[in-house]
């Protein structure tokens, strides 16, 4: 904050760097009115959309790749392109066939696939044999080795692709919307105040996406770190302790 009011001062000029207390009384401004709530919830909606989808295929990419070296070959190629590929050329392209509305959630959708694969794939490589093997000597069924051996290796892994993912369907979904403008955006309203030279308001809209930015990853963080917090349940046998063979 100091920095940015001496940045301020000596540049002397509001339209290139207004001053903190300037911003902070447009942001408040904002906050006051209902057409704010709205375009942050929207916004919202849509970066979320795009978050849990491209979690859900993250996974089921990871799944499969590791399972079918045919699905790896064809697969993985392209989720690496997908991973270089600019954002920028994702919204081009995609505006010729997706509608404005849900451009930032698809946007945000093709951000996420690629980092959850690879991360999530990378922790179905490295887990234990030795626990699988265990849970095959003690008779566990499909279900019960998913969730007891599976799922609990494969929980570090996930927060880590989550919350990188988190941050980056954001920033994407937050540039798609500045290109595409769908109604009621956090983008829109940027690249608004970017044409009026309201620059309090950019910086104003920008504190914004940052603040639900860091807010989401936050909460994101504490729950995969509850859902993982639990000692992991005491292997036993199908039948019960006293069933164990050498």
């Amino acid at each position: 904050m100091g920095v940015w009011q001496l940045a301020s001062v000596l540049v002397g000029q509001e339209l290139l760097v207004p001053a903190p207390a300037v911003v902070g009384a447009t942001l408040l401004g904002m906050a006051a009115t209902p057409g704010f709530w709205a375009v942050t919830g929207w916004s919202l909606l849509r970066i979320l959309a795009g978050f849990i989808a491209g979690v859900v295929a993250g996974c089921g990419a990871a799944a499969l790749t590791t399972r079918f070296r045919l699905v790896d070959a064809v697969l993985s190629p392209a989720l690496r392109v997908v991973r270089a590929a600019p954002v920028a050329s994702f919204v081009i392209l995609a505006l010729v066939w997706i509608p404005t509305g849900r451009l930032p959630a698809f946007i945000a959708f093709t951000m996420v696939v690629p980092v959850v694969w690879d991360t999530v794939a990378e922790g179905l490589r490295r887990q234990d044999r030795a626990l699988l093997e265990l849970a095959t000597v003690f008779r566990f069924g499909w279900w019960q080795t998913v969730r007891r051996v599976r799922i609990p290796s494969l929980l570090p892994y996930l927060s880590t692709a989550a919350a990188t993912g988190m941050g980056l369907a954001w920033k994407s979904g937050i540039a798609a919307e500045v290109i595409a403008r769908p109604p009621l955006s956090i983008g829109g309203q940027l690249q608004d105040a970017k044409v009026y030279l309201d620059t309090p308001a950019v910086f104003a809209w920008t504190i914004t996406a940052v603040a639900l930015s860091l807010a989401l990853e936050r909460l994101l963080r504490r729950l995969l770190g509850r859902w993982n917090g639990p000692a992991p349940e005491r292997l036993e046998p199908a039948g019960g302790p006293g069933d164990a063979r050498p």
